[in-house]
């Protein structure tokens, strides 16, 4: 049975741009039980644990916590856990599809008590640049919370209109990149300048980070800060910090192994980080068609790369 909050309070648009802005940020992966249903228990306990390793925003039900195979029924319960379970760490609901379906997602994850929303691509079609601000608008004008706008795949927005948003939409207060565009990227900074926060987006983030910072891009959402998030913010303090030397080392004895696990098969983008979320000790479950998990092999590949930093939690706690 679905259960909500009573009276959730939602961050003012202006202060949730200011904490995507302030450090790192993730999506938690949605776990989900042997009958294929999301699970609440599960979530409150992985969503805790991260909340202790200071990432500034936390995006429920996003694209890592496999927004594409839920029900938009499912949305306000996961909003509404993680809510409950994170503390003070702001929540950003993921939201997308047509129009009429994304208004409702997002009203519908504002009275959850979402402090804002991530507005990802429209379903298959392409569509003009006044097509896209018409139902970005929309959206925008359906809440009274911050929006967070996700530029990739068939929703590419030009910096003429996403300045044409920000003109319209006050709560429109973040710009995450996914096209791995930089010329355009660095356009869209140069001229929007700090009327927005801007956000990396490409799967596993950390490998262009440092690209994007060079963009004026200077936060990103870590996928795998689910499993190892203390390694994921060492890596990030040493990217702001400038020091390539802990960056570099980082990359090459976690991310480019765990890179090639990934390319393995598409979707793992999300299955691996299940995995980890699984060898770190809690109850993630499987991934939802038309993902597919990871094989016998993959996991104990994963296992191997998980292995140093598997202290202080629930997996090595239990095995003490």
């Amino acid at each position: 049975m679905q259960r909500l909050e009573n009276n959730p309070v939602s961050m003012d648009p202006i202060e949730l741009k200011h904490a995507l802005g302030a450090g790192l940020l993730s999506f938690p992966v949605t776990p989900f039980g042997a009958d294929g249903l999301f699970n609440r228990k599960a979530y409150e306990a992985h969503v805790g644990w991260l909340a202790g390793f200071d990432a500034t925003v936390l995006f429920a039900a996003g694209g890592t916590g496999e927004f594409f195979s839920l029900e938009p029924s499912e949305i306000p319960e996961i909003v509404a856990a993680a809510k409950a379970s994170a503390g003070s760490t702001p929540i950003v609901a993921g939201c997308g599809y047509g129009t009429r379906i994304a208004v409702s997602i997002a009203k519908s994850a504002e009275k959850a008590g979402a402090d804002g929303i991530l507005l990802l691509p429209h379903y298959l079609m392409d569509a003009s640049q006044e097509g896209l601000y018409q139902h970005i608008k929309t959206v925008c004008q359906s809440v009274s919370i911050g929006v967070m706008v996700y530029n990739r795949d068939n929703s590419i927005l030009t910096a003429d209109t996403l300045s044409r948003l920000c003109d319209a939409c006050p709560n429109l207060v973040g710009f995450k990149d996914g096209s791995g565009d930089i010329a355009l990227v660095r356009r869209i900074t140069a001229t929007m300048g700090d009327r927005l926060t801007y956000l990396g987006g490409m799967p596993t983030a950390e490998l262009f980070a440092d690209a994007y910072l060079g963009a004026g891009v200077t936060t990103y959402s870590s996928a795998v800060f689910n499993f190892v998030p203390a390694l994921a913010q060492e890596f990030y303090t040493a990217l702001r910090a400038g020091d390539t030397a802990t960056t570099n080392r980082i990359l090459i004895d976690f991310f480019y192994p765990f890179m090639d696990i990934r390319n393995r098969q598409k979707g793992y983008a999300v299955s691996a980080i299940k995995a980890g979320v699984r060898l770190m000790g809690f109850d993630a479950g499987p991934v939802r068609a038309p993902l597919t998990d990871l094989t016998a092999e993959e996991v104990r590949m994963m296992e191997a790369l998980c292995e140093p930093y598997r202290k202080a939690t629930p997996a090595a706690q239990a095995a003490e």
